[in-house]
């Protein structure tokens, strides 16, 4: 890498531009040049698949959307790659880090729906049919909300909200906010719904407490090279502190559980003066009977905090 110029890796969906732009924005805050190269991972090219088939293709966990990127790294055809934090493996290689976030987006998840009694009455949920691709999402509702029936759906946002609309079968989607305040579907102040080519959709923002996020959800994570002194020293310049520490510690306790991407874990942080607090709530893979683990803890290393959370479960 020039002193002038930063090559930045994204994958080329529209959020995912989006959150490259940002990234660029704000390095060249610093005075810091940008090029964008767009590079698809084998979940770009293989929409046909659920989350849980591509082991079978030989990509396991959440590198169904770094995979390349890593790859592209390794190379030096780029010297960062931008992810939404939430699909990037808790395990990285000994080549990589992450040294760098931006600030934080709202975490919570969405229902989104063509039908307002849905939004108006929640208690309709259980004989309803939600489509979801995380595994956290499903046993989530279906922990709140009992004979729920739950569908796969893949695609980026649009084309989710599409299958929403065309799919007579489906009574609602889930989403999180993050994306859809991103790609401009909902506005600041204004968590409704929102026209989506002539169709109302409603919205309905659900309460972090009680629907857990996943860990890193809403975060723009960037990733390098241990050994690019170059890129870590301008990604220190953009990196925000509070949203790091978070990321951090959420991390951390994905890292003590092993937990993968197909690991329904729900992760929350938030700061209380000084401390930062971390409630976790930890579903039974096998078992969908099981009740699931809970704890809170806080404090100010998110190594500690973590381990502290592993042992109370």
């Amino acid at each position: 890498m020039s002193d002038q110029k930063i090559i930045l890796g994204t994958r080329g969906s529209d959020l995912a531009l989006a959150q490259a732009t940002m990234t660029e924005a704000a390095l060249r805050e610093h005075g810091v040049e940008v090029q964008i190269k767009i590079i698809r991972t084998i979940g770009d090219k293989r929409p046909d698949l659920k989350l849980t088939e591509f082991g079978d293709h030989g990509v396991v966990d959440k590198g169904v959307f770094t995979k390349e990127l890593e790859e592209a790294l390794l190379r030096g055809e780029i010297d960062i790659a931008v992810h939404s934090l939430k699909d990037v493996p808790t395990e990285l290689g000994d080549e990589f880090e992450i040294p760098c976030a931006l600030p934080r987006a709202p975490i919570e998840d969405v229902l989104l729906t063509v039908e307002q009694d849905l939004i108006d009455d929640p208690t309709l949920l259980p004989s309803k049919t939600v489509a979801t691709s995380s595994v956290r999402r499903a046993r989530m509702m279906r922990h709140l909300h009992p004979g729920i029936t739950i569908e796969d759906i893949r695609g980026n946002v649009p084309t989710r909200i599409r299958k929403l609309i065309e799919n007579d079968a489906w009574d609602g989607i889930m989403l999180a906010r993050a994306g859809l305040l991103r790609l401009g579907f909902l506005k600041p102040g204004d968590d409704t719904g929102f026209d989506f080519e002539g169709t109302r959709v409603h919205t309905k923002i659900l309460d972090p407490e009680e629907f857990l996020p996943a860990a890193g959800q809403g975060a723009v994570g960037i990733e390098c090279l241990k050994s690019n002194e170059a890129a870590k020293a301008a990604l220190a310049k953009i990196n925000h502190e509070p949203t790091f520490q978070r990321i951090s510690a959420e991390r951390a306790f994905l890292a003590e559980l092993k937990a993968g991407c197909q690991t329904p874990v729900g992760v929350h942080t938030w700061f209380e003066g000084d401390d930062l607090v971390m409630r976790a709530l930890v579903f039974n893979e096998d078992d969908e009977t099981a009740k699931p683990l809970e704890g809170e803890v806080r404090g100010s290393d998110p190594v500690a905090m973590a381990r502290e959370m592993m042992a109370m479960l």
